[in-house]
């Protein structure tokens, strides 16, 4: 009769090439997923204010040329509008995840520049 075994799946090991999540131990920096995870999201707030400035150069310019119709001016009013409204939230997305590292985790920092 076989024993039970305490570990059913076995050991998975990651490819060498992949660095192990947590803190390197010479150079004393984040390694991992974590890092990985936390350029991307750089590059997504990058990227959406980007957009939102360009965006709102476009309303701007289709303000400009509108020449009196009402209903162009509408248009442009609402795409400047909705552009602020979006960089607002993309600004204060900051300061909701301040709130929520400080309530959860006693450090505004500990969702934008995780530590292990």
């Amino acid at each position: 009769m076989a024993l039970p075994t305490t570990d059913p799946i076995g050991k998975i090991i990651a490819p060498s090439s992949i660095p192990p999540i947590g803190i390197d131990p010479v150079t004393g920096r984040l390694v991992g997923i974590i890092v990985f995870l936390n350029l991307i999201l750089k590059l997504i707030f990058i990227a959406a204010g980007l957009w939102g400035f360009l965006n709102l150069i476009i309303a701007g310019f289709g303000f400009m040329t509108a020449g009196g119709d009402p209903k162009a001016v509408e248009k442009a009013w609402t795409r400047i509008w909705q552009t602020l409204l979006g960089l607002f939230i993309i600004v204060s997305s900051f300061l909701i995840a301040a709130v929520i590292g400080v309530v959860l985790f006693k450090d505004p920092s500990a969702i934008l520049n995780p530590k292990l």
